[in-house]
């Protein structure tokens, strides 16, 4: 089954290789927290194969409180791509109301090995 978005992703991942030639190391990473109707609409699923396409690292989970939280890191370029995701894409039935940004940050190198959702 095709995903509902494997088009954006691809035009997506095809701009992040065009510009990351020879920008290996700008790297970044930062925390978030995404608002609204976020939790049983497949969210972090959708979140985590963008992030995975996109060469993310970090995680993402549910909250009690009903919001969506995580951390991720990696290409710069890919991290701008994944912040406009959260905040104004999310996944098909979603409706983001607000996502916040923290600890962003420059690196140099990246602190997970992959992409995962928590429980």
């Amino acid at each position: 089954m095709r995903s509902f978005f494997s088009n954006d992703l691809r035009l997506l991942n095809l701009q992040r290789r065009t510009l990351m030639a020879g920008k290996q190391d700008d790297l970044s990473g930062c925390t978030f927290e995404v608002h609204g109707k976020v939790q049983g609409v497949f969210f972090r699923k959708y979140a985590a194969e963008f992030a995975k396409v996109n060469g993310l690292v970090g995680w993402i989970m549910n909250t009690e409180s009903g919001t969506v939280v995580g951390e991720f890191e990696g290409p710069s370029v890919s991290v701008d791509a994944f912040k406009h995701w959260l905040r104004n894409i999310g996944s098909p039935k979603s409706q983001i109301d607000r996502c916040q940004f923290k600890n962003e940050r420059r690196i140099s190198q990246l602190h997970f090995e992959n992409f995962n959702i928590r429980r």
